[in-house]
């Protein structure tokens, strides 16, 4: 499969000649970019509820979990560091999903490195929540014990 990178017979390797690959969606500078980087990020997000099941989930315990950590009689700090780790799941989660999709994209069927790629994202989500859990116990129980 060739990914916009051309290769001489003679060679392996990337000619020093050869301009990088660019995608056409670089091609914006300036506010129109930052403009543009909003819109695709709110697409995102969008599309992300319709689609993805455990990014609706997550979402739900992570807004719960925002008026709670605002309303624990904790520092503000705790306060930040609860919100910033449940924050971090939806943060994994996306890049999960876009994992999955990219995966999906190529081939929809099974292989094991296909299998390995969705694994590690599922993995990286399960250390996310672990995080988080660790963080709002600490929190709760120097609180609260």
């Amino acid at each position: 499969m060739n990914h916009g990178i051309t290769r001489s017979p003679e060679s392996t390797t990337m000619s020093e000649q050869d301009p990088p690959a660019v995608s056409e969606f670089k091609s914006k500078s300036g506010l129109k970019r930052i403009f543009s980087a909003l819109i695709y990020s709110l697409d995102g997000f969008k599309t992300a509820w319709k689609q993805e099941h455990s990014f609706r989930q997550e979402l739900v315990l992570v807004v719960c979990g925002i008026i709670v950590a605002l309303v624990l009689p904790v520092s503000a700090y705790q306060k930040l560091m609860l919100i910033v780790v449940l924050l971090f799941i939806l943060i994994v989660e996306l890049i999960n999903s876009a994992i999955e999709a990219v995966v999906d994209r190529v081939s929809l069927e099974r292989h094991s490195l296909s299998k390995n790629a969705k694994d590690f994202g599922s993995a990286a989500v399960f250390l996310a929540l672990m995080i988080a859990m660790a963080t709002w116990s600490l929190v709760l129980y120097q609180r609260f014990c």
